[in-house]
């Protein structure tokens, strides 16, 4: 089945033809299909490399051999002895890709899948250009990491239109997974352990695998700029290590160019959508296990509606870095001996670093479902769970949703007719969170088994959190398509203030402290506070002179929208500032911090005090956390108990400024300036 996704928005005013992967394989013999010749075009520069030679291509490099002396120095160890330390540390780390086992996993994935999603949709063009770059130079798969399933479903794809198969950075719980870590090491997968710290030798020999393999042209190769699996569905504060280790060899000039192919997976239900709920609740995450892997089999009994992949454009890194990174640098020291990056560096791998996510963001596909849960989390939690919501109510304003979401220019998942059978699908499928009853939509609240005791209302509150984050995943999908327009929407509310020159500061106030809960591109204020203006107007929000934006009739509908959607951050992030500042101790630990201020936020909740739930959720207080650390208004004290000093006055004037009690005049906050 092909979808075409027409005046769509995007990145590309063409039609875009996505392509089900799946109807064939229902109509076909799975085994067929694995055992099928796979003939992909390699990288044209890249001689003949088994898994072995890129070993021992690794530890006889002259970068490792420097590095065995200098720890052997700094150790006291034998030289041979830090070898035989650096050969254990790749055995444990390196993968082993195989014909075979990558036809085994076609065969088992093929069969998975059919069973999980009603489709997989992939865009023809988009592989084709993929198709063609990774002959011409190394290539670097960037995917946005949602699901266990991201890694297991490209490689499936490249498999299906004979495109090489990727090596791809797992972390090391998987490896641990008996059999399963096996198998997928020999499907592609190479391992890295999740804390490195100051691990000078294991940063070695992980890096210069990295590099071998880019040097080489050994195989695209794929890894999460995130870092991790987005527990809330949107998209994380990238990485940088990484990044620095494949782009060196083209700051070093050891390859002419590198190809980066931005990846946009998109799912109308994830899989582990419950249990992601949980842990930023404060559940422990269960441990990767063959054991835990077959409990979950379970899965394969529920439909997870549609996913879509979006490859997008390869990017050439020659280009993207003119002009921002001198290369003449590297001659001056041996390309073999290790170097600090230089600031100059650091700046070009985190500006890379943020567009490739924000590609990311803007070639995803936003269901109809993620603009239903935007609509429903602006509502009071009671309407949701005991009076519910007039379903026609939500069918309207959905399809007045759509349209914003539309001029907004974002992609959008939606058969082109209009019609309420797409969001009573849409219901359907997530019948987990919400039900539709007597004409009302009302959210499910988690099940617990009979109990004597009837539960307490702090455990109340916990069962509808979990409904309440499962929902507030979905409509994070949408998020980045309003957050620009929502940030103006919020500093014209607060201010009280129609002048550029006024809103301006204020919106890069609140870019600055929500930057770690969306993505911005750094030294981009001006022009992200360029485009939200653009939105307001191009939906009929506001008018616009030089100075001024002046807010249309019509304007207020949209404008209310907008700053309802930011509303449950800053009431977050409000309530974090008033425990530091007034219960919480000067000195503190993450560890005494997450349960604190989770167990407030719980109490205000039934006080009625507060409307939201995400202010329980771990990652929003660990982002917390991490603004006013680098606002300098909390700092972290060089302690093994990671922990935290506060300065209350700064973060009691951050909290003022964001309530509006200072006035717009005396911010004295300049675009890109630190506060």
């Amino acid at each position: 089945m092909k979808r075409t996704y027409r005046d769509l928005g995007g990145a590309s005013p063409e039609d875009e033809e996505f392509v089900d992967i799946l109807e064939e394989r229902r109509r076909s013999s799975d085994l067929a299909f694995a055992f099928r010749t796979f003939s992909p075009h390699p990288y044209k520069a890249a001689p003949p490399c088994s898994t072995a030679e890129l070993n021992r291509a690794v530890l006889e490099s002259q970068y490792l051999r420097y590095v065995a002396k200098e720890v052997a120095v700094e150790t006291g160890m034998s030289v041979e002895k830090v070898r035989e330390a650096m050969m254990g540390i790749l055995d444990e780390m390196s993968q082993n890709l195989q014909l075979g086992f990558i036809r085994l996993m076609g065969y088992i994935v093929g069969k998975v899948f059919k069973r999980l999603f009603s489709g997989i949709f992939v865009n023809l063009e988009g592989l084709g250009m993929l198709q063609q770059a990774a002959q011409e130079s190394p290539v670097i798969l960037m995917p946005n990491h949602r699901s266990y399933v991201d890694f297991l479903v490209l490689s499936y794809i490249l498999f299906s239109y004979d495109i090489p198969i990727p090596v791809i950075a797992a972390g090391m719980p998987l490896a641990g997974m008996k059999i399963v870590g096996e198998i997928l090491r020999r499907s592609g997968a190479f391992y890295i352990r999740r804390a490195i710290g100051s691990d000078k030798l294991y940063w070695a020999v992980l890096s210069e695998y990295v590099r071998m393999i880019v040097r080489k042209g050994y195989a695209p190769l794929e890894f999460y700029v995130e870092g991790f699996r987005s527990r809330t569905l949107k998209a994380l504060t990238p990485k940088f290590g990484m990044m620095h280790m494949v782009l060196e060899p083209f700051f070093k000039g050891e390859v002419h160019d590198i190809t980066v192919v931005p990846i946009s997976i998109s799912y109308d239900r994830v899989l582990e959508e419950s249990l992601l709920a949980h842990e930023l609740l404060g559940v422990p995450k269960p441990k990767e296990s063959t054991m835990g892997l077959l409990k979950a089999s379970r899965v394969l009994q529920e439909n997870y509606g549609s996913m879509h992949v979006n490859f997008g454009r390869p990017l050439s890194v020659r280009q993207l870095c003119e002009g921002k990174i001198n290369r003449c640098q590297y001659n001056l020291i041996p390309r073999d001996l290790p170097q600090k990056p230089t600031d100059e560096a650091q700046a070009c791998v985190s500006w890379l670093a943020h567009l490739m996510v924000r590609i990311q963001e803007e070639g995803s596909l936003i269901s109809p479902w993620s603009l239903m849960a935007s609509l429903l989390l602006q509502l009071p939690a009671t309407v949701l769970t005991e009076d519910g919501l007039p379903w026609h109510q939500l069918v309207e304003k959905t399809l007045w949703l759509r349209k914003l979401v539309l001029d907004f220019g974002a992609r959008l998942n939606w058969p082109e007719h209009v019609s309420d059978s797409v969001m009573s699908s849409a219901v359907a499928l997530h019948h987990s969170i919400v039900c539709r009853k007597a004409g009302r939509v009302y959210l499910v609240e988690e099940q617990e088994p009979e109990r004597r005791h009837p539960i307490s209302p702090e455990e109340a509150v916990m069962r509808t959190a979990t409904a309440a984050l499962m929902l507030v995943s979905h409509r994070n999908q949408a998020l980045y398509v309003f957050v620009r327009p929502a940030l103006l929407a919020t500093a014209i509310r607060i201010t009280k203030s129609t002048q550029k020159g006024e809103l301006l500061p204020f919106f890069c106030f609140l870019r600055d402290v929500f930057s770690n809960e969306f993505i911005f591109i750094p030294g981009r204020s001006s022009q992200d506070f360029e485009e939200a203006c653009c939105l307001l107007k191009k939906c009929g929000a506001v008018h616009i002179n030089q100075e001024e934006l002046t807010v249309s009739d019509t304007g207020l509908e949209v404008l209310s929208f907008l700053q309802d959607m930011l509303k449950p951050f800053i009431d977050s992030y409000q309530l974090m500032f008033r425990y530091i500042c007034e219960e919480g101790d000067p000195v503190f630990s993450e560890k005494e911090f997450l349960p604190a201020v989770r167990n407030l936020a719980t109490k205000l909740i039934l006080s009625g005090e507060l409307h939201t739930y995400e202010a329980l959720s771990s990652d929003t207080q660990k982002n917390v956390l991490a603004a006013l650390r680098r606002l300098e208004a909390v700092a972290k004290l060089k302690s093994d108990g990671n922990e935290y000093k506060v300065n209350r006055v700064a973060v009691r004037r951050i909290g003022e400024m964001l309530s509006g009690k200072i006035p717009p005049q005396n911010l004295q906050v300049t675009p890109d300036a630190r506060l």
